[in-house]
Formats: C-alpha cells, sequence, structure tokens
C-alpha cells in the first residue's frame, strides 16, 4: 500500500541531516514525494545535500543551525515557512555525544553542549513548529533519541541523561499537540555512521554477537522504515511511542 508512505506535497525539516542518520531520512523523504529542509551547523554541509535533494526534482533548502542556541533555532524555524509556507515533518537529529577523560572532568561548557544539542534544541524548535503545525493542517514530529536513555552509558553519561529527556517530552508533546500532531520518537542502537569509524571495530563485533539479536550494527538506511511509518499515514494512530530500532539490542 505505498499510498501509506506517500509524502508527496509534504514539507520536511530535519536537523542533523547532511550525514548519518539524518542524511538518510531526508533524502528518504525526498524520494516519497517530500521537499525537505536540511540543516546541520556548516553552511558548506547543509548546501551540499540540498543540492543532492534538488537534483532528485524535490525543492530544498539547506539552512545552518546550532539547535543549541535559541536565536538560531528560531530563525531556521522562520526560514522553512518563509520558504515553503509550511512544515509537515518535523526530525529532530541533531545530537553529540562527546567523550571525556573522567566524570569530575565534564566541564561546565561541555554538559551544557550536550544538553543543549540533545534536549535543549529539540524542545524549542519542536514547541516553535509544533504550535504552527497545530494551527494548520497538523503534522509529526520525530525525534531520536538512543539506547543510552534507557541503559547504562558509561563515557556517555550526560547524553543518556539528555536522551532519557527527550523520550520524556515525546510523550508531553503529544499530549500538548494532539489530535493534529503526533510526536513519537525513535530510538537507535548502535549504527555504523561517520561515529563509528573511531570505533574498536573488532571489540565491537564481538560484542554484538552476545548483546544484539541481529549480532551487527545497523546501516544508515535500515532507519529509513521506521522514519517513513512515522512521517505519513501509516503511522497515523501512533502517538507519544518510543519505537527502539536497534537490532535487538540487550538493555
Amino acid at each position: 500500500m505505498p499510498e501509506l508512505f506517500d509524502l508527496t506535497g509534504k514539507v520536511a525539516l530535519v536537523t542533523g541531516g547532511t550525514r548519518g542518520l539524518g542524511r538518510a531520512m531526508a533524502h528518504a523523504f525526498a524520494d516519497h514525494g517530500a521537499d525537505v529542509i536540511v540543516s546541520s551547523r556548516k553552511p558548506e554541509a547543509c548546501a551540499r545535500v540540498a543540492a543532492e535533494i534538488a537534483a532528485k526534482g524535490r525543492r530544498s533548502l539547506g539552512h545552518p543551525c546550532h539547535v543549541a542556541y535559541w536565536d538560531q533555532v528560531t530563525a531556521l524555524a522562520d526560514a522553512a515557512y518563509d520558504e515553503f509556507g509550511r512544515v509537515d515533518v518535523l526530525v529532530n537529529n541533531a545530537g553529540l555525544s562527546p567523550l571525556y577523560p573522567s566524570l569530575a572532568e565534564v566541564t561546565e561548557e561541555l554538559f551544557d553542549k550536550v544538553v543543549g544539542i540533545n534536549l535543549k534544541g529539540p524542545f524549542r524548535l519542536s514547541a516553535l513548529i509544533g504550535e504552527r503545525m497545530a494551527a494548520g493542517e497538523g503534522g509529526s514530529i520525530i525525534n531520536i533519541s538512543s539506547t543510552a536513555a534507557e541503559q547504562p552509558s558509561p563515557e556517555a553519561e550526560p547524553y543518556g541523561a539528555a536522551k532519557a529527556g527527550l523520550n520524556s517530552l515525546t510523550r508531553s508533546l503529544a499530549f500538548a499537540y494532539g489530535p493534529k500532531v503526533r510526536v513519537n520518537c525513535i530510538e537507535p542502537g548502535p549504527f555504523l555512521t561517520d561515529i563509528s569509524k573511531a570505533w574498536d571495530m573488532p571489540a565491537f563485533e564481538a560484542n554484538a554477537k552476545t548483546s544484539m539479536a541481529l549480532q551487527r550494527g545497523g546501516r544508515p538506511d535500515e532507519i529509513v522504515g521506521a522514519a517513513l511509518y512515522l512521517a505519513g499515514e501509516a503511522g497515523s494512530f501512533t502517538t507519544g511511542a518510543v519505537l527502539r530500532v536497534d537490532g535487538g539490542t540487550r538493555l
């Protein structure tokens, strides 16, 4: 039933949309008929991915934004509505999980940065766009969380706490903006994106054999099915949900 996943005439905005899972979702939305706004912190990356989407015959806009800064988030929302007049699908995908030598050495600046990008930014952008969606024809907001929100995450404690907050925010916003706006969360496990290039892959693969039902990391394109389901009519009765896409990671 392809109409359940048809996004023709829709406008999607994806933060962190220039690489990894964000880029995969942005391209998938375009492939299914949507016009797409892609955002990340680097202007040249935004322009590059917007050009890739335009080459598919879709309207596109690349707009740089650091989502931890509310003035930049406001500018992003305004640019989307100035260009397209609407946003039907918002994906809060931008994320950050920097390494640190010890918990005592986590600086206030680093802590605020992690919470700002992973929780504060999605809250503000969802508020700005969710209100316009609710006042208009409705829409779908998709937050991208992490299994770190549900399981101990050594060397990523502030990140896991921020993502746990994002899970909670998802449920709250579903009630705040329902019934016209659906708000859901995808909780990915380990995906083999650019970030994984820094991993000890032999150690990861050995651990995956016992900790993951599928015994491997995910490919970026394997997030697409869940995103399309939540974005369109296929997910019309799904809201306030946290959908794990984690290869059967043992929590």
